[in-house]
Parts: structure tokens; C-alpha cells; sequence
């Protein structure tokens, strides 16, 4: 088994758990920080830093729209880390960061899987939010409507940066079938 996928799996865990944790005990800035080391490490770890920073960048631009879309919605509310009520937090827009550094490391059995990606993010989005809600760093007043909501958007998102990963990918020469990127 590949160590830079083990690694991976394990830095986005410990990463996520500081956000949901640091978000949940309001500490925001717990998350923020440790996604910001594991960046700094997974990007001297890349072959390719420009397309695995972009990568990194359009998944952040894409969070941060996303989930100010359902925090401005009302179906999302956070208790800390805000800089605007209708905003997502800063910790939720650092684990976006530090979940695209999954795409073309432990994530990159996705690649031209575009149902599966669906199925992955349809199942997987939601059961990610619902675990933060479990562990009090988010809160859903309508639980039903903002899972749903969760499930249909994470189901557009996860193909999408699959898509960008193949486009972007810092790690051409251990993450792509035949060491190859489409275009």
C-alpha cells in the first residue's frame, strides 16, 4: 500500500476532527491552523504545487459558496468561527481545503468515476455534516430539509471535483491510472 495515501487518510482525519472539535468547543481557529499545517505538508509532498494549489483554490472558492448558501438559507447554523452571520465559518471553508487534498491522493480511486463520485458525495456529504452535528459544531433546524439539501448538493460537487482533480492534478506521477492527466 502506498504510505503518501495512508499518510493522506490519516492528516485529513486528525484535520477534520480539529475542525469539527475546534468549531464544536469554540475554538475555530484549533481547525483553521492544523488544516493550514497539513496544507503546508501535503503541498511539499506534491509533484505539481501550481495545479494542486489551484485545485485546493476552486474547491475553497466552491465551499465557501456553498455552504454561505446554506448558512444564509437558514438550513446550517454554526456556533463559532463566523466573520458574517450569513457566511460560512472559517473552519468549514479550511476543511474544504483540506478535503480537496484528498482528491488526487486517497481519493483517487474516484477518478473517471462520475456515478460512483455522485454516489460517494450524495451519501458521504451528508453523513459528514450530520456527524458535525452529532458532535455540536453545526446545528440543523429543519434536519431533513438541510440533509437533503446536503445530499442533491454534495451530489453535483463530488463529480465536479473529481473533474478538477483530473484537471489539477499534483500528483501526476502516483495518483493517475497510466501517469497521465486529461485535459
Amino acid at each position: 500500500m502506498n504510505i503518501r495515501l495512508i499518510i493522506n487518510f490519516v492528516l485529513f482525519q486528525l484535520g477534520w476532527f480539529a475542525c469539527v472539535l475546534g468549531g464544536a468547543w469554540n475554538l475555530p481557529w484549533l481547525g483553521t491552523v492544523s488544516v493550514m499545517a497539513i496544507l503546508a505538508y501535503h503541498l511539499s509532498t506534491a509533484d505539481d504545487r501550481l495545479n494542486e494549489s489551484s485545485l485546493i483554490g476552486i474547491a475553497v472558492l466552491l465551499g465557501f459558496v456553498w455552504d454561505s448558501i446554506l448558512v444564509a438559507t437558514g438550513l446550517l447554523t454554526y456556533q463559532s468561527g463566523m466573520f458574517h452571520s450569513e457566511l460560512a465559518p472559517h473552519w468549514i471553508i479550511a476543511m474544504w481545503a483540506l478535503f480537496a487534498s484528498t482528491l488526487n491522493v486517497s481519493l483517487s480511486w474516484l477518478k473517471d468515476r462520475y456515478f460512483v463520485a455522485l454516489i460517494f458525495g450524495a451519501a458521504g456529504g451528508p453523513l459528514a455534516y450530520y456527524a458535525g452535528l452529532k458532535l455540536g459544531a453545526v446545528d440543523m433546524p429543519n434536519q431533513f430539509l438541510a440533509l437533503t439539501a446536503l445530499g442533491f448538493g454534495w451530489a453535483v460537487i463530488m463529480p465536479f471535483l473529481m473533474w478538477a482533480s483530473m484537471r489539477f492534478n499534483g500528483f501526476k506521477t502516483s495518483s493517475t491510472p497510466n501517469n497521465t492527466v486529461e485535459a
